[in-house]
Parts: structure tokens; C-alpha cells; sequence
């Protein structure tokens, strides 16, 4: 797909609407990971350094169209100044005379933060009236936000038409990585999806057995795949009424070409509690008690195996609980491995999703990736192969 970056403009002395995620976990008016923060840093201070006068919007909360306090940006400033070490203005509404007033007083270089733009019923309905008045506000569009970027709303999506629409670098970084994990990858391309629930990433898995090479399939959806096989999975977390679905997904993947892996052992326990006594087995003698907590060593060495010839890694879903030593130990090791690989020069690593990303940096490993997603829904909906607003509004 081909979009314009900041290379493709001058923005001296324009003023630069910048839609960027400030939905940041906090507990008692602290930002607790800032992550999000540090992504956006590169766009805002190549801005502010080429003379924009730089309007930051972003929402936060779900206060569904209401002026609730919890939820205000205001919360985050002090964070966004520490770590931009820029003063940010702050207007206490994203329209209107509050937001007017502060932009006008900007100079190039300067960077103002806008309030909640969901504190507004028409961002989320992408009402059109909104958008003018947010759109009025500026000279161009930036979007930043890839992890907002699958919702048709007001400043992700309606504003990119009325104004002319340019990736941010931590977009264009995304949808690069992305682009080169999926729609044009080096072969052979491996994917691992894991996580509870087969459910929740049906489409996900329809999509990628056309897409790759090896499906690794791990996590609790692993056992509802071995209980379509006829394997008993004991008390393990398991859809059996989707038994049928993943006999299916298997006849899909065979038809496309695809392998898909499952675990050949497993670490089980008869208790879900970390250090819960626990010890290996084929997944052909899962006992009548156990519970299925983890994958096992020979799993790991047979991933570890294909991985090695691998050339690109899609990742989505943890192995086991990993949340829970020592069933974090199939997670760590197979994670360590795609590190290694990457640094080698051997391996594009591209993985999103919560779990994923904290599981990644548990075992050390997500510094070590080709690129890690702070995108939830937005990184999944990609991987299923849907559309994101958000993205397609930015094709030239």
C-alpha cells in the first residue's frame, strides 16, 4: 500500500493535527507503562524540531460522550512533557474557543495536547459536524495511532478526508513492519497464535493458513484442537462444542498448503496456581485430573526446529500460562530462540497483542524482535485481513 510520510511534506509553520494513543494504563494518577508515550516521541519532535505548531488528539477512557475527570488528558500531561522534555499546552476541550484560543497562540515549534476527543458523542460516531470542527483546526492531518486505527471514528478516520492525511513515523514504521510480516514476506513464513479461547481468533486462523507456511497453535485453544482429535485434554481449558470449527480450520490449512503444529507434549498440573506441582506428559496420556498449563519440551525443540528455517515470524498469543511459573517456561524458550534468530540476521520477527508483548518482555526477548506492536484489536484485525479505517483513509 502506498501512503505519504513526513519526507512527502513541509509543515514550517503549519499547524499539525496529530492523532496519537494517550490511553495509557494509570492507577492513582500515575501513568503506569508509557509505552505508548515513548512510540509517539520520533513524529512529535520531528514536528516540533521542522516548525509545526504540533496539536496532539487523543482519547482516553471510554466516557461514551460525557465530561468525566477520571478520564481527562490532563492526567497524562505531566507524563507526555517528561518524557517529550517540551511544555505541552493544554486546552480543556479538543473544539471550539478552548482549542481555538490555545492553537492560536502557538509559534512553530511549539506542541499543544488537546482534552478527551471522546468526551464528544461525534468522535465515536464520526459525526460530520464534529469533524469540521475539529478539521478546522489545522492545516494537516498526521496519523500516529496505528492501535486506534480499526475504529471509522472522527480523528482516526473522518478527519483524514477533510484534510491532507500523512503517516506518522510510528504508523509508518507499523504498517512497514506489517506489510513485510504478510503481504509480502520472505518464505517460509511462520505464525504462533495462542491464548485461551479458538473463539476469539476463528477469522485470525481462517486467514493465516492461507497466509503461512507453519501455524504453530498454542495455548489453551491448543487443547480444543487436540480434543478434535480425539485426545482426552482432562480438566484443561477447552471448547469442545467448537470441535468440528477446528476440524475444519485443519482441512483449510491442508488444502492451502499449510502445516499446522500442534503440541506433541505438555506441562500439566492438577491445580492452576504458580509453582503448583506439575510434570510432563505425552499428549496422548493427559490424565483425567490434569490440566494442560503449558507446552513441553519436545513441543519447544520441534517449533525450535522449524523456526530455524524459517525466514519470517507472525506471533500472536503466548504458549502457556505464562503469567504463572513454571508455565512460562515453553513461552520463554521459544521466544529466546526468535530473539537469537533476529539478531542473527536470520529472522523478521513481527508480534502484538497485551499478552504477547508482556510475555515477550518477561522472557527478555521483545527488545530483541524486528518490531513489537502496542496494538491490540487494530494488530489482530490486520493479521485476520480486515480493512482498518484508519489505515485506508491514508492511501494516496
Amino acid at each position: 500500500m502506498t501512503f505519504r510520510t513526513l519526507d512527502d511534506v513541509d509543515v514550517k509553520g503549519k499547524r499539525v493535527l496529530l492523532r496519537v494513543d494517550l490511553n495509557v494504563p494509570m492507577e492513582e494518577g500515575r501513568v503506569t507503562d508509557a509505552t505508548r508515550i515513548e512510540r509517539i516521541l520520533p513524529t512529535i519532535n520531528e514536528l516540533a524540531d521542522k516548525g509545526a505548531k504540533v496539536v496532539l488528539l487523543s482519547h482516553f477512557g471510554r466516557p461514551k460522550g460525557q465530561r468525566v475527570e477520571e478520564d481527562s488528558l490532563r492526567h497524562v500531561l505531566p507524563t507526555l512533557e517528561h518524557y517529550l522534555k517540551r511544555k505541552v499546552a493544554f486546552a480543556d476541550d479538543c473544539v471550539g474557543a478552548p482549542a481555538g484560543a490555545v492553537i492560536a497562540a502557538m509559534k512553530g515549534g511549539d506542541v499543544a495536547l488537546l482534552e478527551n476527543t471522546r468526551y464528544h458523542k461525534g468522535e465515536e460516531t464520526n459525526d460530520p459536524a464534529f469533524v469540521d470542527e475539529v478539521a478546522k483546526l489545522g492545516d494537516l492531518f498526521v496519523n500516529d495511532a496505528f492501535s486506534a486505527a480499526h475504529r471509522a471514528h472522527a480523528t482516526t478516520e473522518g478527519i483524514a478526508h477533510k484534510l491532507p492525511a500523512i503517516a506518522g513515523r510510528a504508523m509508518q514504521a507499523e504498517l512497514e513492519a506489517l506489510e513485510s510480516a504478510l503481504a509480502n514476506p520472505a518464505r517460509p513464513v511462520m505464525a504462533v497464535v495462542g491464548g485461551a479461547k479458538v473463539s476469539t481468533k476463528l477469522e485470525l486462523l481462517g486467514n493465516l493458513v492461507t497466509k503461512v507456511d507453519y501455524l504453530v497453535i498454542g495455548g489453551g485453544m491448543a487443547n480444543t484442537f487436540l480434543a478434535a482429535q480425539g485426545k482426552a485434554v482432562g480438566k484443561s481449558l477447552c471448547e469442545h462444542d467448537l470441535a468440528g470449527t477446528a476440524r475444519e480450520i485443519l482441512e483449510k490449512a491442508k488444502a492451502a498448503n499449510c502445516t499446522v503444529v500442534l503440541p506433541v507434549d505438555a506441562t500439566v498440573a492438577q491445580k492452576f496456581e504458580a509453582h503448583a506441582p506439575s510434570h510432563i506428559v505425552s499428549v496422548d496420556h493427559v490424565g483425567a485430573d490434569d490440566m494442560i498449563l503449558d507446552v513441553g519440551p519436545k513441543s519447544v525443540a520441534h517449533v525450535e526446529s522449524l523456526l530455524a528455517r524459517c525466514k519470517t515470524l507472525v506471533w500472536n498469543g503466548p504458549f502457556g500460562a505464562f503469567e504463572s511459573p513454571p508455565f512460562d517456561e515453553g513461552t520463554n524458550a521459544v521466544a529466546q530462540t526468535a530473539a537469537r534468530l533476529t539478531v542473527e540476521g536470520k529472522l523478521l520477527s513481527v508480534a502484538g497483542g497485551g499478552d504477547t508483548v508482556a510475555a515477550l518482555n518477561q522472557a527478555h526477548a521483545g527488545q530483541e524482535f524486528s518490531y513489537v506492536s502496542t496494538a491490540g484489536g487494530a494488530f489482530l484485525e490486520w493479521l485476520e485481513g480486515k480493512t482498518l479505517p484508519g489505515v485506508a483513509a491514508l492511501k494516496v
